[in-house]
C-alpha cells in the first residue's frame, strides 16, 4: 500500500522537495548577505547603512507613498473597467458571476504592482517569494476564449495603471483599450458571431454532400440562421453526434 501511495504521489513529492530546496537556498542567501552587512564600517552614513540593509535583507526601505497620483490612476483604471463591463461585456453576455472576478483581479493586480514598484527587495527574498507562490495553484473552471480575453484586458489595465504614468497618458491608454473593445465586440465593424453546442441524432446528415440540408434543418430547429457547424464527437453506438453551430446575432 505504501509503495503504491508513493508511486502515485511521486510527482508531488519531487515538486515539494524542489520547492524546499529553493527555500533553503534563499534563506542561506539572506543569511550570507546579513552576515556580510554586519562588516560594514561604522563611519558610513545612516542612509547608506539603511540602503545596504534593505538591498541585502529584503526589508522595505521606506514607507509606501500613497499620494494623489495613486487615487487618480486608480479612479481612471476603475472607470475604464466599469465602462467596458457596462457598455460591452454585460450587454453581450449577461453574466454577473464573472464580473466579480474581473473587478477583483483588476484591483488586486493594481495594488500588487503598486506595492512591488515601491518596495525594494533583495534577490534572495524575491527568489524565496517566488518559491512559495510556485507551490500554489489557482484552480478554476474552464472558461471560453472571450472571457479569458476580457480577464487579460482587466489584468493589463490594472498593471499599466499602477506604474505611475501621468493621468493624461494613462487616460489615453485606457481610452484606446475601451474603444478597441467597444468596436470589436459590439458588431460596429465585425458581425457578432455566437455559437451553441448540440447533440444531433442523425449521423448520416453530417456528410459533406448533405451540409446545406443540415444547416437548413438546424436553422429551423433553433430559430436562428445557422451558417456553419463544427463537429466535435461522433457516437455511432447511439447514432448521435456532438456539434457546435454558429450564427450571427441580429
Amino acid at each position: 500500500m505504501l509503495i503504491k501511495f508513493f508511486l502515485r504521489m511521486r510527482k508531488s513529492i519531487v515538486t515539494l522537495m524542489f520547492m524546499l530546496l529553493l527555500g533553503l537556498v534563499s534563506l542561506f542567501t539572506g543569511y550570507s548577505n546579513v552576515h556580510a552587512s554586519s562588516q560594514i564600517a561604522v563611519s558610513e552614513t545612516e542612509d547608506l547603512v539603511d540602503d545596504e540593509l534593505t538591498a541585502e535583507t529584503g526589508i522595505i526601505s521606506s514607507a509606501i507613498k500613497i499620494d494623489s497620483t495613486f487615487f487618480v490612476n486608480l479612479g481612471i483604471n476603475l472607470l475604464g473597467v466599469i465602462l467596458i463591463i457596462l457598455l460591452v461585456y454585460y450587454p453581450n453576455y449577461k453574466k454577473m458571476d464573472t464580473i466579480f472576478t474581473f473587478l477583483m483581479f483588476n484591483i488586486v493586480i493594481f495594488l500588487l504592482t503598486f506595492v512591488l514598484n515601491e518596495v525594494k527587495m533583495s534577490m534572495g527574498a524575491a527568489f524565496g517569494l517566488f518559491a512559495i507562490f510556485s507551490m500554489l495553484r489557482y484552480r478554476t473552471a474552464s472558461i471560453n476564449t472571450k472571457e479569458m480575453t476580457y480577464l487579460f484586458i482587466f489584468i493589463a489595465m490594472g498593471l499599466i495603471s499602477a506604474i505611475r504614468l501621468q493621468p493624461g497618458e494613462l487616460g489615453v491608454i485606457i481610452g484606446i483599450v475601451f474603444l478597441s473593445t467597444l468596436i470589436l465586440d459590439t458588431g460596429l465593424i465585425l458581425r457578432k458571431e455566437s455559437s451553441n453546442e448540440m447533440r444531433y441524432e442523425k449521423v448520416d446528415m453530417i456528410r459533406p454532400e448533405k451540409r446545406e440540408a443540415l444547416l437548413a434543418e438546424l436553422s429551423e430547429r433553433t430559430g436562428v440562421n445557422v451558417h456553419r457547424i463544427s463537429i466535435q464527437k461522433i457516437d455511432y453506438l447511439r447514432d448521435t453526434v456532438m456539434l457546435i453551430y454558429y450564427y450571427y446575432e441580429k
